[in-house]
């Protein structure tokens, strides 16, 4: 004979375990970051791959709901026990199958896919066999079954709501991915225990024993190697001692999945990769005078910032929304914070509500493989971006494409040309391998480069051209898009080769 649960257990039970498994959604996206990095594409997956175990979960909930309610109590305590198992397992299994899944499925959407389902179905499966039983429960026993069965539903919603925030805005700022599940894997134990406790069940020791090694589990997470130096409220921040000798350091930032760049603390106007050289040099370059103003989006490791600091270059200005960057550029990439402007918010945010600011030059280094920010990318930006310019300035972007694609290059330079009279395309004067990633910097103002090529230490000598005219012209034409607020598609545009 089962306990008398009343209907204020069972809605904060519903409440509480719909929390639990929306923060697990929520951190699931953070934690595959450093994998695959954050974008439309891993959003996708957590969002389908969660329901999908949600809607299995549910499935298998409503046929345990016909049984007696003491069978089925005990049923889904021994649900939420392996819900607790595999929640905390999750931690020690990503990481193991990221690289063989990512390397037999190169289609970047069947690998993100396929690496969530691996790590994130089965929680997700066993978070939602509670709701049909704890349903069912109150709605047979409660005096009046519509209020209860609503009270249900809306303790469901409502836990979901408040599992989003606290897990957006407190666990994984303040605790980190791996401890925020496992205060999830605590939370699914308890609640585990309780179902088997309510149930009068005989195999409550049992349960003891596996809510015992669930929480072991746990342990065993916290205790996994953290592929983050830092877990900030957007990154996954990690340094790499690239130096060959101790005596010069040299270190690399990786943000999420991605090298992002590279600074050498005895040289600081040298550039260690080919999108930050060729950004640094043409803007110098195209400056209207040696002093000259600047503007930059995305601070990193503030390598090119720190050039221009050290040279003759006028007031500095960046914008980096995330500031745990740029106390990790501070601490690890030796740059001095003093040396410019800092704005911790959007980039194009931070433009728009600064009428009065204009710059020589404005450069855009956001674009991050598979991950860019498409509101950096339109049309309306790019107008933003050049009213913001002083007369004779110049918009520079990095972009990254591939040699048999190029559809992103082709969409950002058809739509660049609706604002800019000159737009041009550099890149690495090499010749690229069929189907390569290739780095370009795309360049936007009221006159040509007064170069076509120029070769600068990145950090060994590298050669970099703008593209002829005509090829520009043709890329545009034959395979551009205009993108748009409305309509930026940058995501498919830069998928990988088939």
């Amino acid at each position: 004979m089962t306990r008398a649960t009343p209907l204020w257990l069972l809605v904060l039970l519903q409440g509480g375990i719909s929390a639990a498994s929306l923060v697990v959604e929520i951190v699931a996206g953070r934690m595959l970051a450093p994998h695959v990095g954050m974008s439309l594409y891993t959003w996708t997956s957590v969002i389908a791959v969660v329901l999908a175990g949600f809607s299995a979960g549910h499935w298998w909930g409503g046929r345990l709901a016909e049984r007696p309610a003491a069978s089925a109590l005990a049923w889904t305590g021994g649900a939420l026990l392996a819900g607790a198992v595999t929640t905390a397992g999750a931690v020690l299994i990503l990481p193991a199958v990221a690289g063989p899944v990512l390397a037999a499925l190169q289609d970047p959407v069947s690998g993100i896919t396929a690496l969530t389902m691996a790590a994130f179905f089965l929680p997700s499966f066993f978070a939602g066999v509670p709701a049909p039983v704890l349903a069912q429960i109150a709605v047979t026993t409660a005096s009046r079954s519509g209020p209860a069965l609503g009270a249900m539903f809306a303790s469901g919603a409502v836990g979901a709501i408040a599992g989003t925030l606290l897990a957006g805005f407190f666990f994984i700022s303040w605790l980190g991915s791996a401890a925020t599940l496992v205060v999830v894997t605590i939370v699914y134990v308890l609640s585990g225990l309780l179902f088997f406790w309510l149930a009068r069940s005989r195999g409550l020791p049992i349960a003891l024993i596996a809510g015992a090694a669930a929480a072991g589990l746990g342990g065993l997470a916290l205790a996994a190697p953290d592929p983050c130096d830092v877990e900030s409220r957007y990154f996954c921040i990690r340094v790499d001692d690239l130096s060959a000798n101790p005596e010069r350091p040299v270190h690399l930032m990786v943000i999420d999945h991605l090298a992002h760049g590279i600074s050498a603390r005895d040289l600081p106007e040298v550039q260690f990769t080919e999108h930050a050289a060729m950004l640094a040099e043409l803007s110098e370059r195209r400056a209207p005078r040696p002093d000259f103003t600047s503007y930059h989006i995305g601070g990193g490791t503030y390598s090119v910032p720190r050039a221009f600091a050290a040279g003759e270059a006028g007031e500095i200005t960046v914008a980096e929304i995330d500031p745990a960057v740029t106390a990790f550029a501070e601490r690890e990439f030796w740059f001095d914070p003093a040396s410019a402007t800092i704005l911790h918010e959007d980039a194009r945010r931070a433009l728009l509500t600064r009428p009065e600011r204009h710059y020589d030059v404005i450069i855009g280094d956001a674009f991050t493989d598979v991950v860019v920010p498409v509101h950096l990318v339109t049309q309306e930006f790019f107008q933003l971006a050049a009213d913001r310019l002083t007369p004779g300035g110049s918009y520079l972007m990095n972009v990254i494409d591939y040699e048999d694609r190029l559809y992103a290059l082709s969409s950002i330079v058809a739509t660049m040309q609706t604002v800019f009279p000159v737009v041009e395309v550099w890149t690495h004067l090499t010749q690229p391998a069929p189907g390569a990633r290739m780095v370009f910097v795309v360049v936007g103002g009221d006159r040509p480069t007064a170069v076509g090529d120029f070769s600068v230490p990145a950090p060994d000598l590298m050669r970099f051209g703008a593209l002829a005219d005509g090829m520009v012209a043709q890329l545009a034409e034959a395979r551009g898009q205009v993108l748009t607020d409305d309509y930026a598609p940058i995501d498919r545009l830069i998928g990988r080769p088939d």
